[in-house]
């Protein structure tokens, strides 16, 4: 009976050991990638032939390499050790070796986790697109915005350290704005005027990368300005809010039509406004004393750069002589022409002959200076009064005389102003270079010196 009893005792004890096999301590979490391991007990038995004292070593995403005591073929006898490795991608945390324990467990734990970089800031004024999002290997192509230039990395990559390639690129903005000025134009002056207002648009000007211009700057005149005749040049200056810089030109060029210089009439002067010869001048037409105009008495500059009408010319008034007073006849000098009278008691004074000859080589001069000679010889009833070819009436003669107080007796010469008065006296033949001077003088008025300065003397 005793015999019997220890028997069943020592076969309990094998069937205790056997199932403890099963439960060897070792157990595997299918949803945490990793190896786990507890401090090996003290056994009461090792079994180095068991095929399998541990379970099974399997790591997600990686692989375990194992050598047995027994062989190759053997991956958790016990002694069994194995050498840990992540797939490519992936990262190994925890011990790299493990060693199957009697304790019939793993020496240690380990996992594989994906290698992945931190995400990558946006970049101002860029953006950025990468091949795998932030996981080893991924590349990410930098870009700028149009109008922005890449300083720096144009690509990173993700490396296995976790970390990205290179550094971070920076977009600027390189580029001048994009500008474009008005047309170069060409302006007629205005009538009358040596000027022209010019107006024009200010140029199109847009910046290349946020579109925002900072300041636009004008170097030359307003637009609205007058503008002188010429070419002138007017640039802008535009500035980005990166202080990068573009400018542009235009040219006005104000062009002054002009007729041709008119030419004085003979015996005439012309006077034309400041505009001179410039489209819109008008120019008025002026006969000397004792000439009268004939046509229009003014022209005016057209756009064609011709003038208008046609050339007025200057005849010599027609004197009358068939007047019943004196005052009427030499009321047609007025403000025209001056008198030279020269009387004589006969034809045949030596004075007189004198002077007659002075007088006849002298007419250029004296028709320059507006003087018409009056001849008054003889007694009556014989007496002659004459302009040239032109006699004068018994009375006309007997009123000069009593007019200007002249004696049938002696030889004398009386100078009358354009406005009959009696200027100076000669009672002995008086030269023509001191009448010119006499009346160049003291008679000449401003508009007849600056006349007789401006046209040559032509009695040369």
């Amino acid at each position: 009976m005793v015999q019997s009893t220890s028997i069943f005792l020592l076969l309990f004890i094998r069937l205790a050991s056997l199932l403890q096999y099963e439960g060897s301590g070792y157990s595997v979490d299918a949803s945490y990638n990793e190896v786990n391991a507890q401090e090996a007990p003290s056994a009461p038995f090792l079994d180095y032939q068991a095929p399998q004292w541990c379970y099974n070593l399997n790591i997600q995403d990686g692989e375990a390499v194992c050598y047995s005591p027994r062989g190759g073929n053997y991956r958790s006898t016990l002694g069994t050790r194995c050498h840990l490795s992540c797939d490519h991608g992936f990262r190994l945390f925890g011990q790299t070796s493990v060693q199957c324990l009697p304790s019939r467990r793993w020496s240690g734990n380990a996992y594989c986790r994906s290698i992945r970089c931190r995400t990558l800031p946006a970049i101002p004024n860029g953006s950025y697109q990468c091949s795998s999002s932030v996981f080893l290997d991924s590349r990410c192509d930098y870009t700028c915005l149009p109008g922005y230039h890449m300083e720096g990395d144009r690509n990173r990559v993700c490396m296995e350290n976790g970390r990205w390639s290179g550094n971070e690129p920076v977009c600027v903005d390189i580029e001048p704005p994009k500008m474009q000025c008005p047309v170069s134009r060409e302006k007629v002056a205005e009538p009358d005027k040596l000027t022209a207002t010019v107006y024009w648009s200010p140029p199109l000007v847009k910046d290349s990368a946020d579109g925002v211009i900072k300041r636009l700057m004008l170097r030359g005149p307003e637009p609205g300005s007058e503008l002188k005749e010429g070419e002138h040049v007017i640039r802008y200056i535009a500035h980005d809010r990166a202080q990068n810089k573009a400018s542009c030109k235009f040219t006005v060029r104000v062009q002054v039509k002009r007729c041709p210089i008119l030419k004085p009439p003979l015996h005439g002067f012309v006077t034309c406004g400041s505009a001179g010869n410039n489209y819109g001048a008008m120019c008025e037409y002026h006969c000397d004393g004792g000439y009268n105009r004939q046509g229009p008495p003014t022209r005016v500059c057209q756009f064609s750069q011709v003038w208008s009408e046609s050339e007025p010319i200057c005849l010599p008034m027609q004197i009358i002589v068939d007047l019943n007073s004196a005052a009427a006849f030499m009321d047609q000098f007025y403000e025209k022409r001056r008198l030279l009278i020269v009387s004589a008691p006969e034809s045949t004074n030596r004075y007189y002959k004198m002077q007659n000859s002075i007088l006849q080589q002298a007419t250029c001069g004296l028709d320059m200076r507006h003087v018409t000679v009056i001849e008054l010889v003889g007694q009556p009833p014989t007496e002659v009064g004459r302009i040239r070819e032109q006699q004068l009436s018994a009375q006309i003669i007997e009123e000069l005389r009593q007019i200007m107080k002249l004696s049938r007796t002696y030889f004398s010469v009386v100078l009358i102003n354009k406005f009959g008065v009696d200027c100076e006296r000669y009672v002995e033949p008086v030269t023509a270079d001191e009448i010119f001077t006499y009346i160049d003088t003291y008679l000449l008025s401003h508009k007849e010196i600056a006349q007789q300065a401006a046209r040559p003397d032509t009695c040369e």
